[in-house]
């Protein structure tokens, strides 16, 4: 289960406009070795499509590892994930996209300041 660190952790995310479920499953995953997408369902209170979502968005960045485990019997195999990259460089990840947003904030604001004196 999340503590009071971890959603802090959460909203500190959030607040990078990272989206819910991905904020949570890196969050999740930081704090365990691996765990299964059911783990990971019951564990983060996320619904199963959420995690496969935020999964996807997870894979597209290379931040997940996934693996196949085999039930036991005629099961359905499971799916078994965990972080491929230390929180510090998903954490650098954001900083560099901020830092990018914030710098073509101001060249808009800069470029409106110069059309601006000429009307």
């Amino acid at each position: 289960m999340l503590d009071e660190k971890d959603l802090e952790f959460i909203d500190a995310l959030r607040s990078l406009n990272v989206p819910r479920n991905v904020a949570t499953l890196i969050t999740y995953l930081a704090n365990t070795n691996e765990a299964t997408a059911r783990e990971i369902e019951i564990a983060t209170r996320l619904r199963q499509p959420e995690v496969s979502m935020g999964m996807r968005t997870m894979r597209q960045n290379n931040w997940v590892e996934e693996r196949d485990l085999k039930a036991e019997g005629k099961g359905r195999r499971m799916k078994v994930y965990k972080l491929s990259v230390p929180i510090e460089k998903i954490i650098q990840h954001y900083e560099v996209e901020k830092n990018s947003e914030a710098t073509r904030t101001m060249q808009a604001i800069q470029r409106l300041k110069e059309l601006s004196s000429a009307l």
